[in-house]
């Protein structure tokens, strides 16, 4: 009865109009973009670094959520109440930090060094003139991106179907469809500028939906009564096990691993301007994510029992509770948030993999040392984001069940293995490349096994074992290898000076040069 319901409030033509033009805007900022996009590689996967503060700060927070917030996180909510909190405290935290100190150094030392891809950063910060470093690199961002992304087709689906009854297979093919479109014609400039558009539906989706829902079942107070008669630790935030809370805030690891959240740094136009990136992405961050808790909280209330929903799937709470109390053109709005949410993070994750194979693979690798026009580049560039699309879909079709696992797996490989590299990359000059190569590799592995393993799996989720294990080798493998000779001048390259030519002309002459990278052919030498 509950299902019918919703479909035949999303079959309202107001509904469908709504979303239709969500997504008519959305095509249109690609095809506004293509011009700008076509410049260069640059361009096309960090925007020039030319990106507003505002743009930048949304765009990073979004593209880091995915549907997993709007449909994850209100079914969390509503299976386990307010101990849900603590599975988006850690990721608001992380990356409040990471605006404030870890953006700043990466956007500065990637100016200096012409980085446009993380792989850029990493081969300029440790002189890899051999290309080991950034092949592995390359390997550890497609192993988990792919099934990533298809995670967020296989999303699209199943929103297409549960809010318009369109076929699930119908609906991953039209949400490849239309991420491919502005992604390869827009680049990073239509994928950052349609973040920004998402950003905005999401929070007022995310904050109208609650606010009627509680207020049409007679307000907060009596949904906390309710809740409590049901079940009082639905109301209490830490009635979970100590190792669940540290398990939800773990998740927090991943941020500063996941490389569509980090290219964002590397596109704004001034290093100075994250502090206000960071305000606002964070006020977005928390607003956000108390709108999911706050849906999960009121459709318990609502529907005491998880046979109430449809298919009993959590997941199909948001838009269900939507459909009760929203107009149809403000439930289209929501269904536009939730595809929205599922968009702004496979179209990142599309530009982060092409730029691998593309920028790192081809150009930096197998075309070292030749000119290869740009162009030509960004042309290569658009192909690759369009085979991948391919590849996508070709597995969220025959894989639909799977891909959602890889969700979570794919940010803890992400996180496990660039994240403590990055950071100790930036933050501990006797950093190595002997030594990043060792903790890229261990913390996928450790990813992998610990997931694998049955009985290390149900312990914690295995982005925080993987993490710790994959900092402890970095630093080990680091201390008995050679650090850069150069690295003064690369730290150097991080800290806050006048960006621009005058900074590029004082690192290189205080012995920072590009990618000098002699200490490196002694990377096995033992530290003295």
């Amino acid at each position: 009865m509950q299902e019918s319901a919703t479909v035949q409030i999303a079959a309202d033509p107001f509904a469908v109009t709504a979303f239709v033009a969500y997504l008519g805007v959305i095509i249109g900022i690609g095809v506004l973009s293509a011009r700008f996009s076509s410049t260069g590689v640059s361009h096309f996967f960090v925007g020039g670094r030319k990106m507003h503060r505002f743009v930048v700060a949304l765009s990073a927070v979004v593209s880091g959520r995915s549907a997993w917030l709007l449909l994850g996180v209100t079914g969390m909510a509503y299976s386990m109440g307010a101990g849900a909190v603590w599975a988006v405290t850690g990721y608001i935290i992380a990356e409040l930090f990471l605006f404030l100190f870890y953006a700043g150094r990466l956007r500065r030392f990637s100016e200096t060094h012409d980085c446009v891809t993380l792989p850029d950063f990493f081969a300029a910060r440790f002189g890899d003139r051999s290309g080991l470093l950034r092949s592995v690199l390359i390997v550890v961002i497609l192993i988990f991106m792919v099934g990533y992304v298809s995670a967020q087709f296989v999303g699209g689906g199943k929103a297409f179907a549960a809010s318009f009854g369109l076929n699930p297979t119908g609906g991953i093919l039209l949400t490849a469809m239309i991420v491919l479109i502005y992604t390869t014609l827009g680049g990073f400039l239509a994928v950052s500028l349609s973040d920004t558009l998402q950003a905005c539906i999401m929070i007022l989706a995310l904050v109208i939906v609650p606010v009627i829902a509680i207020a049409d079942r007679g307000g907060l107070a009596t949904v906390l009564a309710e809740l409590r008669s049901l079940d009082p630790t639905l109301i209490d935030p830490v009635a979970l096990a100590a190792g669940v809370i540290i398990g939800f805030l773990g998740i927090g690891l991943g941020s500063p691993g996941n490389p569509h959240i980090i290219v964002r740094y590397m596109s704004i136009a001034e290093a100075d301007q994250l502090r206000y990136s960071a305000v606002v992405g964070t006020i977005w961050n928390v607003v956000m994510a108390w709108g999911a808790l706050f849906i999960g909280l009121a459709g318990r209330a609502y529907f005491p029992e998880v046979s109430l929903l449809p298919d009993a799937d959590t997941e199909q709470l948001y838009p269900l509770l939507a459909a009760q109390h929203l107009h149809p053109v403000l439930f289209g709005i929501v269904v536009a948030s939730i595809f929205a949410a599922i968009i702004s993070t496979a179209d990142s994750q599309l530009l982060v993999a092409a730029s691998s194979v593309v920028r790192d693979l081809y150009e930096k690798i197998l075309r070292r040392g030749e000119v290869v026009p740009q162009k030509r580049l960004v042309l290569y560039s658009r192909i690759m984001v369009a085979l991948l699309v391919t590849a996508a879909l070709v597995f969220g079709v025959l894989a639909e069940q799977l891909v959602f696992w890889l969700v979570l797996f794919a940010w803890a490989g992400l996180g496990a293995a660039i994240g403590p590299t990055s950071v100790l990359a930036l933050f501990w000059r006797r950093t190595t490349r002997a030594g990043v190569i060792a903790g890229l590799v261990t913390g996928t592995v450790v990813t992998i096994v610990w997931e694998r393993t049955p009985f290390l799996e149900p312990l914690i989720y295995e982005l925080i074992p993987a993490f710790a294990t994959a900092l402890v080798v970095t630093v080990l493998v680091s201390l008995w290898t050679r650090a850069p000779e150069d690295t003064d001048g690369l730290m150097r390259a991080m800290s806050r000076q006048p960006s621009g030519s005058n900074l590029r002309f004082a690192v290189r002459n205080s012995g920072g040069s590009h990618v000098s990278g002699k200490a490196n052919d002694d990377d096995r030498a033992p530290n003295r």
